[in-house]
């Protein structure tokens, strides 16, 4: 039995393994080495589909251009399917976010030894040189550590910063067309134990990064290049943010953990 596709069928080829289970018995098939083209690959599929009896097919010698474009478009719709399958993310990467691990109690000094201290009219904090029996004023703070997203660009660990025994939380969001550092109530503290990396939420994640024995920068998640840092001089100035090379501004801090 001979078609026009310049295929032909012999016994037992090495060439023909893949297709031989879709031949009737005692039948092989050897695909010749011509330029194959798309009509050619259709001839073969209609020429098995007659060996095997199959329906649907014209039994002609010859097959009309609507059954070759039928055969073409159900080969690209499933193949389409498979490759958006293929390329779908696995669920748990689909809304990966910042994961809470743990959480201990700190205090906080910069690099000139001044503590920040919560100034409650104002719903700022300060960072203040405190002395002898003026240290009680000094914030304590409970640090949540987070783990992150993978990829994630840096390997800074995130946290959280709140303020120990109340609901407020420092936050670092836009104001005056400048990143600021906020003291934030948060009603719900359930909404931090896990942070999508879209989330609004991410403006109460600090990227902390040690660059020495308990010293740290701390960046915000949510603009990067933008440090908490302290005034180098006054201490009626509130602790804010500022870029990491900006005069008279302080980013290093000593993180001492009490627990």
């Amino acid at each position: 039995m001979e078609f026009e596709s310049n295929y032909s069928l012999i016994k037992n080829t090495s060439e023909s393994a893949a297709w031989s289970s879709k031949l009737p018995q005692g039948l092989d098939l050897e695909v010749s080495h011509h330029p194959i083209t798309m009509r050619n690959i259709a001839n073969l599929i209609i020429a098995m589909e007659r060996l095997k009896g199959g329906e649907g097919v014209t039994m002609g010698t010859e097959f009309k251009d609507k059954d070759l474009l039928n055969f073409l478009l159900e080969s690209a719709v499933e193949e389409h399917i498979v490759l958006e399958l293929e390329s779908a993310p696995p669920a748990s990467r689909r809304g990966a976010g910042f994961s809470s691990k743990s959480q201990y109690e700190c205090s906080v000094t910069d690099s000139e030894n001044k503590c920040w201290v919560l100034m409650n009219e104002a719903m700022e904090l300060h960072a203040m040189m405190l002395q002898g029996g003026s240290s009680y004023h000094k914030v304590h703070l409970s640090l949540s550590t987070y783990v992150k997203p993978v990829p994630i660009e840096t390997e800074a660990r995130p946290v959280a910063l709140g303020i120990k025994g109340s609901n407020l939380y420092l936050s670092c969001s836009k104001s005056g067309g400048r990143p600021t550092l906020h003291l934030e109530e948060v009603a719900d503290k359930e909404q931090l134990k896990s942070i999508s990396q879209e989330s609004d939420m991410v403006r109460f994640l600090f990227y902390r990064r040690n660059t020495g024995v308990d010293i740290s920068t701390l960046e915000s998640a949510g603009f990067r290049n933008w440090f908490i840092s302290t005034d180098m001089q006054q201490d009626t100035k509130p602790v804010d943010m500022c870029q990491k090379a900006a005069p008279n501004r302080l980013t290093t801090f000593t993180i001492q953990r009490h627990n």
